[in-house]
């Protein structure tokens, strides 16, 4: 890749390394240079720009992270379209996720181009929260070096093992004088611990602190499908041979490991009736804090299998009580974590249609599919919840060429007032959780899936890219995607306008996002422009 101070009149095709500003002028840095844009530089008195230039056996920054993303997404993996070089890979569920570390490691250790970064491995998720971001340093990798990481992924390098429900079986033992509180104390824990972790009842069984008692409960439960079991003794397990392990043994099972390299619930005891796992407990189970029990049964739960080998990998990280930020697990929901944000898409679809005539432009035909079905059929595959179809002039024949689908109508009688009503009306329907909102126009029929989702992988109010606008060869169009810190200012517009204002006023927030083709650019307003773009599509079949 060439890099560096670059005589204006050669940077056309370039990547802008550094963003330019000169009066009025501003270009954010990875802006690919078009002609436009050279003399637009030239015009406000700029001689030279530092640039990046991709060489034969170089790799794009985005065409390099989406490949890996690609190559590293498993199963119950989403991932997120690159932008500048970064891709995220988002939980599709809730549950635990399972990471390759060494794979992690060899892959950040090929070039410093190249980075991977996870949650850590077997932390619980919820769904949509981010669990991998694929970074991309430069504006290039060289193409060996993406081939050696794509090489070594083979097999996915994260993917999400979800909750399972099932009956939980829980043996309390009890000393006699032994108070039936503590007992209780016992369910609520378990209980409580597995709250987040999908519908998973828990039968118990209370009995005196005997091998022979214990083993005929582990056999009851089981019985009754209770997978796995657990065993809360009302001594510790001090030895291999003490009464719990006995009791395991006695029910025919089979003690696997005493014990764990963790602190809290070093005398954890992991053990095997035929298929079920039974375990006994330490007595720090009872408590709401993290401890070692936490790590066997966010696993276990996750149908992820559990041997002595992995309890004995646990000690790194496995000193947990002198570290008071550890998050406690009884709080009944899955941790805080940065997620995907949640977009909702506005499709303007209520204006009277003036320049096209007495015909609705939303209602006419394009290989043979309604333009108004055909523009939100792209946008809702993008993944936008909700999506919003703002109706107004022949707002029933708008529903009928939509033909229901997952979306929500917002009427407005006042469309005749203009696009501000439209857009009160469109942000009016929105859920009170949403992070931002594609504003759409119903007449523009070749705006793609794709072009949504790169819109969207741009979108990152807290880098600074709250208004994400796309561009084709330096110039804006649509859609346009604002966060939700303005839909204040939306609401007080007035009249005939959009939003469009706010790209202006706050312009420091504004990402540009630049598009391979010139859809963004095109709406169809008149009768001559929807006859010469159906006669462009119709013989070559494009869709």
């Amino acid at each position: 890749m060439i890099f560096g101070d670059l005589p204006l009149a050669q940077a056309e095709g370039a990547i802008l390394a550094h963003s330019v500003r000169a009066g009025a002028l501003a270009f954010n840095k990875g802006r690919v240079l078009s002609p436009q844009d050279i003399a637009d530089l030239h015009a406000a008195g700029i001689t030279d720009v530092i640039i990046a230039k991709l060489e034969a056996g170089d790799v794009g920054e985005d065409a390099a992270a989406n490949a890996l993303a690609q190559a590293c997404a498993g199963v119950n993996i989403r991932r997120g379209a690159a932008f500048t070089g970064r891709a995220n890979l988002f939980a599709a569920t809730d549950g635990l996720a399972v990471i390759d570390r060494a794979l992690v490691d060899q892959i950040n250790l090929i070039d410093e181009s190249i980075t991977i970064a996870t949650v850590t491995p077997y932390e619980p998720v919820g769904s949509k929260q981010m669990v991998a971001t694929i970074k991309i340093i430069p504006f290039a990798t060289p193409r060996e070096k993406l081939d050696q990481a794509l090489t070594l992924l083979k097999k996915p390098l994260v993917q999400i093992a979800p909750w399972r429900a099932r009956r939980v079986g829980l043996v309390s033992t009890m000393l006699a004088g032994g108070k039936n509180s503590l007992l209780d104390k016992n369910i609520q824990a378990l209980t409580g611990r597995l709250a987040h972790m999908g519908d998973s009842p828990v039968v118990e069984r209370r009995c005196p602190h005997d091998a022979n008692a214990v083993a005929g409960m582990i056999g009851e439960l089981m019985e009754l499908g209770c997978a796995p079991v657990f065993i809360f003794g009302a001594s510790a397990i001090v030895d291999r041979r003490d009464v719990i392990p006995a009791g395991i043994v006695a029910a025919g099972g089979e003690v696997l490991h005493l014990g764990m390299p963790v602190d809290p619930g070093n005398l954890l005891l992991l053990g095997r009736v035929r298929d079920v796992p039974v375990v006994g407990l330490p007595s720090c189970a009872r408590s709401p804090k993290l401890n070692g029990f936490d790590w066997v049964l966010q696993r276990l739960m996750a149908d992820v299998p559990v041997t002595r080998e992995d309890i004995m990998r646990m000690g790194a990280g496995g000193l947990l009580k002198e570290i008071p930020t550890r998050p406690q697990p009884r709080a009944g929901r899955a941790p805080t974590a940065r997620k995907a944000p949640r977009i909702a898409a506005l499709v303007l679809a209520a204006g009277r249609s003036q320049r096209m005539g007495a015909e609705n432009k939303l209602l006419i035909k394009l290989d043979g599919q309604f333009m108004i079905a055909r523009v939100v059929g792209q946008i809702a595959a993008a993944g936008l919840d909700p999506c919003v179809i703002v109706t107004g002039h022949e707002a029933a024949d708008v529903r009928v060429a939509l033909g229901g689908g997952a979306v929500i109508f917002a009427h407005n009688p006042d469309y005749a007032e203009g696009l501000s009503s439209s857009l009160h009306t469109g942000l009016k329907a929105l859920p009170e959780d949403v992070d931002g909102v594609l504003i759409c126009l119903g007449d523009m029929p070749d705006v793609r899936t794709a072009h949504v989702q790169r819109l969207i992988a741009a979108f990152d109010p807290v880098e600074g890219r709250a208004i994400c606008v796309p561009t084709f060869q330096g110039k804006r169009g649509n859609p346009v995607l604002f966060g939700a810190q303005f839909f204040e200012e939306m609401m007080a517009v007035a009249g005939d306008t959009g939003a469009k204002h706010l790209i202006g006023e706050y312009s420091e927030l504004v990402c540009e996002v630049a598009m391979e083709d010139a859809a963004i650019l095109l709406d169809i307003d008149t009768p001559q422009a929807m006859s010469e773009y159906q006669n462009l599509i119709q013989p070559h079949g494009r869709t």
